[in-house]
């Protein structure tokens, strides 16, 4: 067996025994190759589960955790996605393959023009990276069936909420940034909001505004 065939086996393995078993998520993450997501020093850890700095500060989220949270939002191929915290642009990617559409917005310029011109090369052309403070979501393009939240509020951001279709599902890590946060998924209601408790995780705070390069 190559190397290649083998790397792609262990990441699969890896996925599956963190619990990630929707085939539809562990058929797109095996499409999408991590190694283009990740430059420099790090790039021979590409296909390891860990979380690896990027620019500006930022992180590319374990590949495991990445699929529990694309597992949690139950994508269908009509649906419409919000991302928050494009990153490096290796969520996005993986959603692109089980929805129709995803806007991922991110606040800083120089992360938001690498992963546009990754999806330009890799012809993903269903992602529409926008430059733009996430924690206010984004209004024009509301109301969303899915939102995806990669940065951690301190309580589900009520902008984001509100752009939430009923019956929608949003998936976010909720605490305070320096301490382990949870995951949680919340589901609108006719009448309101249900929350699920998925797993503990740690993601960098979800700031405000726009980042110091943009």
């Amino acid at each position: 067996m190559n190397t290649e065939a083998e790397r792609k086996m262990q990441f699969l393995f890896a996925l599956r025994s963190k619990g990630v078993t929707d085939s539809r998520v562990l058929s797109a993450m095996e499409k999408i190759d991590r190694g283009l997501f990740v430059r420099g020093l790090f790039a021979e850890r590409a296909y390891e589960d860990m979380p690896l700095p990027i620019a500006c500060g930022q992180t590319i989220s374990q590949p495991s955790v990445v699929g529990l949270m694309t597992q949690a939002l139950d994508l269908n191929p009509r649906h419409k996605v919000l991302e928050v915290g494009t990153g490096s642009g290796y969520q996005a990617a993986v959603l692109s393959q089980l929805a129709r559409r995803v806007y991922t917005v991110e606040r800083h310029k120089t992360l938001v023009h690498e992963a546009k011109s990754l999806f330009e090369t890799l012809d993903y052309s269903n992602i529409i990276p926008i430059l733009s403070d996430g924690s206010r979501g984004l209004p024009d393009q509301a109301p969303f069936d899915r939102i995806i939240v990669t940065a951690a509020a301190e309580d589900p951001p009520s902008p984001l909420l509100a752009q939430l279709k009923e019956g929608g599902i949003m998936v976010v890590p909720v605490g305070q940034s320096d301490t382990v946060q949870n995951l949680i998924r919340v589901t609108r209601t006719e009448d309101g909001y249900h929350y699920d408790d998925l797993r503990a995780v740690r993601f960098v705070p979800l700031v405000e505004g726009l980042g110091k390069d943009s």
